[in-house]
């Protein structure tokens, strides 16, 4: 199904109570002439009414005034497949394998459309690999652990698109809840 079309048509259920077009609701049978007339199905021998159309409990209803449709939009971060790995490793200019890497500056905010990967470090650490090749280094709250974070993890697309220190919850495949607490680029050291 297309999924424009999937957001509207409960919308598109509603149009005829929204538009005040009221469809006839037939009267109680009673035990006279068109209960002689009427054809009776399996359904009616039980007692049960079975329903033309289902929006005709919604009109014979007058409770239902209102409608909220929410959307969420949650975005799921992966590590990389050990292939793909390989394949950018590959691609970078052969070069001496970096010894070491040391905390920078800290980041507030990163951009979520920026992350490329994800890998669990020690502790409560996560390191994001960003699409512009710069590596950030995310400690997660005291409680959590990297490990739980080892498929990737979810979060939750804000309005403005970025993932946040102190805003912002990652939520492991598990069903593990950890807030950020902080980030901070990692950059290479040579001895």
């Amino acid at each position: 199904m297309h999924p424009m079309l999937a957001l509207t048509a409960p919308a598109a259920l509603l149009l005829p109570l929204a538009a005040g077009v009221s469809l006839p609701v037939p009267a109680p049978e009673t035990a006279g002439e068109e209960a002689a007339s009427a054809p009776q199905s399996d359904a009616g021998q039980m007692g049960d009414t079975p329903l033309a159309n289902p929006l005709d409990a919604l009109r014979a209803d007058q409770s239902a005034d209102q409608i909220r449709i929410e959307q969420r939009v949650v975005i799921r971060i992966t590590p990389a497949p050990p292939a793909a790995r390989q394949n950018m490793l590959a691609e970078l200019p052969q070069r001496a394998v970096p010894r070491r890497f040391e905390e920078t500056r800290k980041e507030k905010c990163v951009p979520l459309d920026g992350i490329a990967g994800v890998q669990t470090g020690s502790g409560n650490r996560l390191v994001l690999f960003l699409r512009d090749r710069r590596m950030i280094s995310v400690n997660l709250e005291k409680a959590c652990r990297a490990r739980d974070f080892y498929s990737g993890f979810y979060v939750e697309k804000s309005k403005d698109g970025r993932l946040c220190v102190d805003r912002d919850q990652l939520q492991s495949r598990t069903g593990v809840r950890c807030e950020v607490e902080a980030m901070r680029q990692l950059v290479e050291v040579s001895d």
